[in-house]
C-alpha cells in the first residue's frame, strides 16, 4: 500500500530527526503541516526537531497545536513540559505535567519530572508528596526500567531525607511527653509518630484463612501477656541440645517446609519450593503429634505439653524446628488467621540473621522468644555463612477469651 504524501514526509522527517539531520526534518514537515488541520503527529515530529535545533519556543508551539489536536495523548503534554522547561517556564512546565498526570496518574516521566520541577521551584514539601506517591505506586526499584532506577533512588533519598527531618522537628516536641510518662509503653505512640514521619508503613493483617474480628493487631505482643516465656527461654539449653542431637544423630534431613503440590501457584515461594535450604522437623503438624520426634526429644516435648499451644483440630498446634541454610530469605508472606500467636525461640543464631514483622525489624538471640502476629506481613533472612534455628509452635491469642477459644474450636478454626 502506498503512503499518501503527509505520510511520506512525516516518515521521511522522523529518519532525518533520527539520523541527526533536524534542519531537514523541519523542511520535510512544511508541506506536511500545511493542511488547516495537521497531523499532530507531524506536529510532535517538528516541535521534537526544533527541541534538536536549540528552539524551544518554536517546538512549544509546535507542541501546543499537537495537543489541540489529540488533547488525550500524553507524549505530547511531556513534550509541551520539556519545552517549558528549556524556556524556564516552571509553573506552565508544572501545569502541562498535571494535563499529563490527569492522563495516567502513574506516569513514571511525569512523576519524575514534577517532582524535578517543585524541587526547582522551591516547594521542596510539594516536591516529597510527588515522590511519595511515586515510591507508593512503584516501591521496588528493581521491577522498573534500568534507565528510571536512578531518578528512584533520587525519590527515595529526598522521602528518606524529608523523614527523617520531621522526625527530628517532632521529637522535640515529643521528648517532654515520654519524659512526663516515663515506664509507659510508647510503642504505639512512636509507631504513630513515624507514620506520620513518613518513617514507618502501617501493615494490616492479612489472614489467608480465618480472621478473629477486633482483636489487636500488634506486630509483636507484649511478653508481659505470656507469663510462660520466662519458663521457655530457662530450657533453651536442653531444647537446643535435643535438636542437635535429633539433627545429627539420626540421620534424618528437615522436611522442606515449602511444599506445594505441581501445578498449585506458587507465587512468592517459587525459589524455595521444596527446598531443602528452609526445613523443619515437626514435633505437631496441623494439631498430629509426631511421636518419633517428640520421643526423641523428650524435654522439648514435656515443656510444649504444659504450654497453652493452640489446640483446633486439623489446625493446631503446630510446632517444629525450623532451619534456615546460609544466604537464605524468606520472602515476605501472611499466615492463616489471627486466632494464634507463633512463639519464635531461637537456639542456634550465628549473626547476621534477623526478622521483620510489619514495620518493625528484630534481630534473634539465642533463648530471648517472642511472639508475633503472623497475619501481619513478616519475613526472615539469613545473611550469614552458617544455619539458623530455632523453636516454632503456635499459642492461643491472648486477647481471645475462653468463650471465644470454644467458639473457634467448635467452627473448626
Amino acid at each position: 500500500m502506498t503512503m499518501t504524501s503527509p505520510e511520506a514526509a512525516l516518515a521521511r522527517a522522523g529518519e532525518a530527526h533520527r539520523s541527526g539531520r533536524p534542519e531537514e526534518a523541519v523542511r520535510l514537515l512544511q508541506g506536511a503541516l500545511a493542511d488547516p488541520r495537521p497531523d499532530p503527529r507531524a506536529l510532535n515530529q517538528l516541535g521534537l526537531s526544533c527541541l534538536a535545533l536549540g528552539r524551544p519556543g518554536d517546538a512549544l508551539a509546535a507542541f501546543t497545536r499537537a495537543t489541540a489536536a489529540d488533547p488525550r495523548a500524553l507524549p505530547l503534554w511531556l513534550n509541551v513540559a520539556d519545552a517549558h522547561r528549556r524556556l524556564g517556564q516552571a509553573a506552565e512546565e508544572i501545569t502541562a505535567l498535571d494535563r499529563a498526570l490527569a492522563i495516567d496518574a502513574y506516569s513514571l516521566p511525569a512523576l519524575f519530572a514534577k517532582a524535578a520541577a517543585l524541587e526547582q521551584s522551591g516547594r521542596p514539601e510539594d516536591a516529597v508528596k510527588v515522590y511519595r506517591n511515586l515510591l507508593a505506586a512503584y516501591p521496588d526499584a528493581d521491577k522498573l526500567p534500568p534507565e528510571a532506577r536512578p531518578a528512584h533512588a533520587r525519590a527515595r533519598e529526598a522521602a528518606d531525607r524529608d523523614a527523617a527531618e520531621r522526625a527530628k522537628q517532632l521529637q522535640v516536641a515529643l521528648d517532654p511527653i515520654y519524659l512526663a510518662h516515663e515506664g509507659e509503653d510508647f510503642r504505639r505512640a512512636r509507631a504513630y509518630a513515624d507514620q506520620l514521619t513518613g518513617r514507618r508503613k502501617i501493615y494490616a493483617p492479612q489472614p489467608v484463612a480465618g480472621h478473629f474480628p477486633f482483636l489487636p493487631a500488634w506486630e509483636y505482643f507484649d511478653e508481659a501477656l505470656f507469663p510462660w516465656l520466662a519458663e521457655l527461654e530457662a530450657h533453651t539449653d536442653r531444647i537446643r541440645a535435643e535438636l542437635l542431637a535429633l539433627w545429627h544423630d539420626t540421620g534424618e534431613a528437615p522436611q522442606p517446609y515449602v511444599a506445594y503440590p505441581a501445578g498449585a501457584p506458587v507465587n512468592q515461594w517459587a525459589e524455595l519450593n521444596h527446598s531443602p535450604r528452609w526445613g523443619a522437623y515437626f514435633l505437631w503438624r496441623d494439631g498430629v503429634r509426631h511421636d518419633a520426634n517428640m520421643a526423641r526429644c523428650p524435654e522439648t516435648a514435656a515443656l510444649l505439653d504444659r504450654l497453652p499451644l493452640l489446640d483446633v483440630p486439623g489446625k493446631g498446634p503446630t510446632a517444629m524446628f525450623s532451619i534456615l541454610d546460609p544466604h537464605t530469605r524468606i520472602p515476605p508472606h501472611t499466615g492463616s488467621t489471627n486466632i494464634r500467636g507463633t512463639v519464635h525461640l531461637p537456639l542456634i543464631v550465628p549473626g547476621q540473621c534477623a526478622f521483620r514483622v510489619g514495620g518493625e525489624v528484630r534481630e534473634w538471640r539465642e533463648g530471648q522468644a517472642w511472639v508475633f502476629d503472623d497475619t501481619i506481613e513478616h519475613e526472615a533472612w539469613n545473611d550469614s555463612d552458617r544455619p539458623r534455628a530455632i523453636l516454632i509452635f503456635d499459642c492461643w491469642n491472648p486477647f481471645l477469651t475462653e468463650m471465644e477459644r470454644r467458639v473457634v474450636r467448635a467452627a473448626g478454626g
